[in-house]
This record gives structure tokens, C-alpha cells and sequence, in this order.
């Protein structure tokens, strides 16, 4: 039977489209999941971060799941997944169910987002049909992100904060149901096996270490509780990248990271991970708590933001192909660094136009003039059979430094913020103070990332170069 490839398209980006939109549109609900199933301050992270690790933890693995089993198999399981997933984390009771569930969503998403990706580059034959068809996944891709803001506000005002789950069910039935249609078979690639115990010593080793991070603010960074986590951690990451440089078929092939640039971009896309998981979950929870506005007026005050990020993602490759990769990604960290400082002066009772949105419009644009060409010199720059696995990697570590820098910035934040309540603030002054202890942690973020860009080589890559490079990330 023959398919219409621009029908394959659509389906794909759809379940692409609820991925992304799962990271934003749960942002807006955080308060509201916080009161009702009675989180902790520093537990409620987890909703985020669950989610974060496990997808950029098994990212690699699903990548290559789907070369083994078939495509279109790998999709539709972790397509039917995250579905169920999303059901369960509707009807979670407890904190512990809901992280569960995120969890398990985070690894439903690590097994359909590659796999739907491979189908794309087989459906598509290489040149223009298949850059125009990168171009409708991401652009899709991002727009779920904008909208997820908007949407989750309207779902929790209008009906609960389950809604910002419940969604994603009846759209995944509609496409396990239709992608057997539309999508074709796959034959799955003869090759070595899994690297299952990569995957699960480096997600273990990431979840260790945050958890020690987290734990650190109750019990002390110098606890034996936080120091046993930190340590096991840290050996568990040992040994993972001991197991990689053994292994036949390894999950991070570390000879990648002999090329500076693809080393300098995944440092980059890490740091960049951080301060926007860090600055996104922050701002969610002081609009709605300290400036009482409602889950739908966050999104809105929060939309010029995603807004600011689709323009720059227009006019990014442009400028990577006039003045190379280094100096525009430099741009954007210094974008980043500028923005957080300025969200970082606002109080409870400042002006929206006035403290808020230009910080919000320069952090959107800075995070995509920094990732794009972040992610185009990581590609650039190995051999071409090997950008997939480079484009996989720099993904994978994005993911996980945001889930990392999260979890220390939130910490430090909630300690300040307990620290002014011991001293005799108001509430709203003293979650005030621990949002700008936030953000200045943030801006650390981007600093660093300043220096890391600093080192990057410089690349000038050609157009073609890079419309392959940012169809392949």
C-alpha cells in the first residue's frame, strides 16, 4: 500500500508536538499539583526532573532500540507509553505516584522521539523534501513548546491541573491507532545488541547525584545521607564511561569527543538545559505565588518569552552562515546572562512591562541564538555517518543538564528562601528572595557558558551544511 510521506509527516510531528508540549505545560500547573497532593517545597522539582532524566538517560538507548527492532515498533510503544503514563499521572493521589509516572513518561519519550525521528529521515529522501520536512517537525516542535504555556493555563483554570496529563490521551489513541495506517514498515537494522547497562548505570548515576543535591537543603550538604548519594553517584558515572570505552556497541561513543567542537557544543547545550529548566520553573511558581496571577495569566506573561524563541530560531541560521558558529552562540550566552540579571530585580510588585517582559523576551531569543549554533557545530564537525549519534548526544546531555541545574539552583533557592523566613520575612518576601537566588544561579549558568563558548573552535559552515545540521538536531 503506498502512504503519502507527508502524511507520515503529520503523525510524527503530532507525537513529537505532545512531547515537547509536555515539558511546558506542566510548568504553568506546578503550583496547583504542589497544594494538592501536598508536595514539598524541594520534592516538587521532581515532576520536572523525573521526567528530564529518564528521557535524556534512555535518549541513546531508544535511538537505538529503534535501528534494532524497527522503527515503527519502538515508535508505537513508546507512543502507547507515554499515553498510559500521562492517564497515571492524571489520576496520581501522592507525590510518589505522580514522580513514578513522570518517570515512566520521561522513558516513553526517550524510546517514540528518536524513533519517530529515523522514520522521518527514511520517509524523506535527502535534499530539499526532507529539510522542508525537518523544518514542519521542529517547527511544530516548537510551537508545542509556546503553546504548552497557554494551554496548561487555560486547562488548570478551567478544569484541574489533571487536564495538563489527561490531554495527551486521547491524542496518543488517535495516533497508535493511525500510525500502523500512515507509517510504514521498517526493516530493523543486523548489528550488535543494546547497551542497556550503559543506560541504566549513567540514568542511576544522574539520579544519585540529584538526589543528593536535592536532599542537601533538609539535611545539609555535609550530611552522611547527601555525601553517601553524591559519592554513589559519582561511581556509578565512573563506571558507566569504563563500560562505554569497553563496549562493542556503546551507548556515548566517546572517541566523538575527541572533536572540541562537538565536546565545547554538548558542555554548551548542557549549561543552556540548566538555566532554562532552572529560570522556566522559577518563574512559574513566583508569578502564581508571590503575584498571584492565575495559571492562565502565567502563560500569557510567559508567552513572549516561546514567542521571542521561534523568531530567533528564523534568523539564528542566517547569521551561523554570515559570522559562524562561535560569535553567534556567544551572542546568545551573553543574551542569556543579560536577561537573567534583569528578571533577577524584580519584586513583588513590580511592573510586568516593565521588569519582566524585556527580561523574558531576551532570555527566549538567547537560548535559541546559543543552542542552534551549539547544536549545528556539534554535527558539523564529526564524520557525516556519525552525526546522528553526535546530534543524539548533545540532546541527551541538554536534557540531563537541565534536570542537574535544576536541582542545584532550586536548593540553593529554597534554602534562601527558608533562611529569610528564619529571620522574620513574609512569605512573599521571602519566596522573593529565593527567586533571585535562583536566577543569580542561573546566570552562573550562562556565565560559564560565556567561557565555554569562549573556547569553542570557530566553524563556518556552509548552507547546505547547515540545513542538514539542524534537520539532523
Amino acid at each position: 500500500m503506498r502512504r503519502s510521506p507527508w502524511a507520515t509527516l503529520t503523525v510524527l510531528a503530532l507525537a513529537q508536538f505532545i512531547v515537547v508540549l509536555d515539558v511546558t505545560i506542566v510548568n504553568v500547573a506546578l503550583p496547583h499539583i504542589q497544594t494538592d497532593l501536598k508536595f514539598s517545597a524541594d520534592g516538587l522539582q521532581w515532576v520536572i526532573s523525573a521526567y528530564t532524566l529518564l528521557f535524556g538517560g534512555f535518549l541513546l538507548l531508544g535511538g537505538r532500540a529503534a535501528d534494532l527492532l524497527g522503527s515503527r515498533r519502538v515508535f508505537v510503544v513508546g507512543l502507547g507509553l507515554f499515553g498510559i503514563t500521562s492517564l497515571v499521572a492524571g489520576l496520581a493521589t501522592s507525590p510518589g505516584e505522580l514522580i513514578a509516572a513522570r518517570a515512566v513518561q520521561g522513558l516513553g519519550g526517550a524510546l517514540m522521539s528518536p524513533a519517530a525521528l529515523s522514520i522521518l529521515t527514511v520517509t524523506f529522501p535527502h535534499g530539499r523534501e526532507r529539510n522542508i520536512a525537518m523544518g514542519v517537525w521542529g517547527g511544530l516542535a516548537g510551537l508545542g513548546g509556546t503553546l504548552g504555556v497557554v494551554a496548561g493555563g487555560l486547562l488548570v483554570d478551567s478544569l484541574s491541573w489533571r487536564w495538563v496529563f489527561f490531554v495527551n490521551v486521547p491524542i496518543v489513541v488517535a495516533l497508535v491507532i493511525v500510525a500502523p495506517i500512515f507509517i510504514r514498515h521498517i526493516a530493523p537494522h543486523t548489528g550488535s545488541g543494546f547497551d542497556a547497562l550503559g543506560a541504566l548505570l549513567s540514568t542511576a548515576g544522574l539520579l544519585a547525584v540529584v538526589y543528593g543535591v536535592v536532599w542537601a537543603e533538609p539535611a545539609g550538604w555535609g550530611s552522611a545521607e547527601v555525601l553517601t548519594c553524591l559519592l554513589v553517584g559519582i561511581a556509578l558515572l565512573v563506571v558507566f564511561i569504563v563500560v562505554e570505552a569497553r563496549s562493542k556497541a556503546p551507548l556515548v561513543p566517546l572517541r566523538l569527543f575527541r572533536s572540541r567542537a562537538l565536546s565545547t557544543a554538548s558542555g554548551a547545550l548542557a549549561l543552556n538545559g540548566a538555566a532554562f529548566l532552572t529560570m522556566f520553573f522559577l518563574t512559574a511558581i513566583y508569578l502564581q505565588e508571590v503575584r498571584h496571577a492565575s495559571a492562565l495569566k502565567t502563560g500569557m506573561q510567559v508567552l513572549p518569552m516561546g514567542a521571542a524563541a521561534i523568531l530567533a530560531a528564523v534568523l539564528t541560521t542566517q547569521l551561523v552562515h554570515r559570522l559562524g558558529t562561535r560569535i553567534v552562540q556567544l551572542g546568545g550566552a551573553v543574551l542569556s546572562v543579560v536577561s537573567l540579571f534583569l528578571l533577577a530585580q524584580a519584586n513583588a510588585d513590580s511592573g510586568y512591562a516593565t521588569h519582566l517582559l524585556p527580561g523574558l523576551i531576551l532570555f527566549g531569543a538567547g537560548i535559541i541564538v546559543l543552542g542552534v549554533p551549539a547544536q549545528i557545530a556539534a554535527v558539523v564537525d564529526v564524520e557525516h555517518r556519525e552525526a546522528g549519534a553526535a546530534s543524539g548526544v548533545v540532546t541527551a546531555f541538554y536534557q540531563v543538564g537541565g534536570a542537574l541545574g535544576l536541582a542545584l539552583a532550586t536548593t540553593l533557592s529554597i534554602s534562601r528562601t527558608n533562611a529569610a523566613l528564619a529571620h522574620g520575612a513574609s512569605q512573599q518576601q521571602a519566596l522573593v528572595e529565593g527567586f533571585h537566588r535562583g536566577l543569580i544561579v542561573a546566570a552562573v549558568f550562562a556565565i560559564v557558558n560565556v567561557l565555554v563558548t569562549v573556547a569553542s573552535p570557530k566553524l563556518a559552515p556552509s548552507a547546505e551544511q547547515i540545513a542538514e545540521a539542524t534537520a539532523t538536531a
